[in-house]
């Protein structure tokens, strides 16, 4: 059977577990003729078999991102799709890969963050996990927090705290000043008390 022909809308499926399905099986057997039937059927006519490919590259890039991490090029024209679905399944899928291929990543970081600040909450969500990432690399650590503080002081407050926890594991001496300027500067936008609790919390375990 055709790989299409596996996808949940080709099998009549309105749920993903045929999708996940799928994609468990391809990564684990290391199939890459399916990984480019996917890619390839990613400018199908049928939105559905679109959306269906994407969602199963995004979840083989989660069990073997090296399966997926040639397509970057791919990944990132899929960006300029106008189709919410395809835009943040791209953005997931290029998370998933930036520890594979930080170097093009990093040089694609102009179109993730235009994108995202236009995008979908997924969309920024993956943009902040890339930049995560992106900061623990000494190599890339100073120009992706610097985009990455600037995303924290604009993004909205309700997923502040969520960006500010994540960013735990890369707060160091030389931006931690920056860090938490910012996030002072953001406390009295937070109307939620739970979620201003949240982020005072994390300024408290990294202040002096």
């Amino acid at each position: 059977m055709k790989i299409i022909e596996q996808l949940a809308s080709s099998l009549g499926r309105r749920d993903e577990i045929p999708n996940q399905e799928l994609a468990q099986h391809i990564a684990n057997s290391k199939d890459k003729s399916a990984v480019k039937e996917l890619v390839d059927n990613l400018s199908n006519k049928s939105k559905d078999i679109q959306s269906d490919c994407i969602k199963v590259i995004y979840e083989i890039g989660t069990i073997d991102p090296k399966l997926i991490a040639d397509y970057h090029a791919d990944l990132v024209k899929l960006l300029d799709n106008k189709n919410n679905r395809l835009q943040w399944g791209a953005m997931t899928a290029l998370n998933s890969i930036a520890t594979e291929k930080p170097e093009i990543i990093f040089k694609a970081l102009p179109k993730l963050v235009a994108v995202a600040e236009q995008g979908s909450v997924i969309t920024k969500d993956n943009l902040m996990a890339i930049l995560t990432k992106l900061c623990a690399m000494p190599k890339y650590a100073a120009d992706a927090f610097a985009l990455f503080n600037e995303q924290l002081l604009t993004c909205p407050t309700n997923q502040l705290p969520m960006y500010a926890e994540n960013a735990l594991p890369i707060i160091n001496e030389k931006n931690k000043a920056t860090f938490i300027k910012t996030l002072t500067s953001r406390l009295d936008e937070i109307e939620k008390d739970t979620k201003r609790k949240r982020v005072e919390k994390v300024i408290k375990k990294v202040e002096p």
